[in-house]
C-alpha cells in the first residue's frame, strides 16, 4: 500500500494539479466571499435592487461569454501562462477594490470586472490541467480539483460572515479577502516557476528547470515539434 502514494507523491503531474488545486482554492475563497456580500455592499452605497440584479447579469453573462474569446487570444498568441496571470490578477484584485468603493457605480465596475477575469483566465487553467490527466485520469485531476474550489467557495462566504457576525464592518471584510488573493497569485507563482511548460507533463517529464525558455516559446504550453513558417 506504501508503494502507490510514494509513486503518486513523486509524480510531477500529481504536484503541478497540488498547486494548481491551491490556485483555486484562494481564489475561491476570495471571490466567493466577495460574492457573498457584493449586492448588500451595493445597496449601502446607494444601489436599488434592479441595478444589483441587472449589474449581477451582466457580470455572470460576460463571465461566460468571453470565455471563447480568452481561448482564443491564447491559442493565436501562444502567451498562455500571461493570459492566466491577467486574468487572476484581474479576478482576485478587483474583489478587495471592493473596499474602496464610495459609489454603486464604481462599486459595479468591480463586480463586473471581477467576472471578465475569471472569464479570462478560466480557459488556459484548463488546458493546463488537461496535460496531467493522461497520467492520472480525467475524473481523480478534475475532481481533486473540483474539491478543493469547493473548500475555497465555503471558508470564503464563512470568513466573511465571521467578520460580519463579530461587529467588522464591509470593508474590513473586502480587505481580508486581500490575503487570499495573495495567497492565491503566490502559489500562481510557484506553479508558473516550477512548470513553465507544462505540457510536458502529458509525456511524463518534469519541467526544465534551468529557466522559463525553450527552443520555441518560453510561455506557450503546447511545445509543437517544430516552429511554425
Amino acid at each position: 500500500m506504501a508503494k502507490p502514494t510514494l509513486a503518486l507523491s513523486d509524480s510531477p503531474a500529481f504536484r503541478f494539479v497540488l498547486i494548481m488545486g491551491a490556485v483555486n482554492l484562494f481564489s475561491d475563497t476570495t471571490y466567493e466571499g466577495g460574492a457573498s456580500i457584493n449586492g448588500t455592499f451595493m445597496g449601502t452605497v446607494g444601489a436599488s435592487a434592479a441595478i444589483i440584479s441587472i449589474v449581477a447579469g451582466v457580470g455572470e453573462f460576460l463571465g461566460y461569454s468571453l470565455r471563447s474569446v480568452a481561448g482564443y487570444v491564447a491559442d493565436k498568441t501562444g502567451r498562455y501562462w500571461l493570459v492566466t496571470f491577467i486574468g487572476y490578477a484581474i479576478n482576485l484584485l478587483a474583489v478587495p477594490a471592493m473596499a474602496l468603493a464610495g459609489n454603486w457605480q464604481s462599486a459595479a465596475a468591480l463586480v463586473i470586472a471581477e467576472r471578465v477575469g475569471r472569464a479570462t483566465r478560466k480557459p488556459t487553467v484548463e488546458a493546463t490541467l488537461s496535460y496531467t490527466t493522461a497520467k492520472h485520469g480525467k475524473g481523480w485531476v478534475y475532481g481533486v480539483n473540483t474539491a478543493l474550489d469547493e473548500i475555497g467557495a465555503t471558508i470564503g462566504p464563512l470568513s466573511i460572515a465571521l467578520v460580519l457576525f463579530l461587529k467588522g464592518n464591509y470593508q474590513t471584510a473586502y480587505a481580508l479577502l486581500a490575503i487570499s488573493a495573495v495567497m492565491a497569485l503566490a502559489a500562481l507563482t510557484v506553479a508558473r516557476v516550477s512548470f513553465p511548460l507544462p505540457s510536458r507533463l502529458e509525456e511524463g517529464q518534469t519541467a526544465p528547470t534551468t529557466g522559463f525558455t525553450s527552443s520555441y516559446c518560453s510561455t506557450c504550453l503546447p511545445v509543437p515539434s517544430s516552429p511554425p513558417a
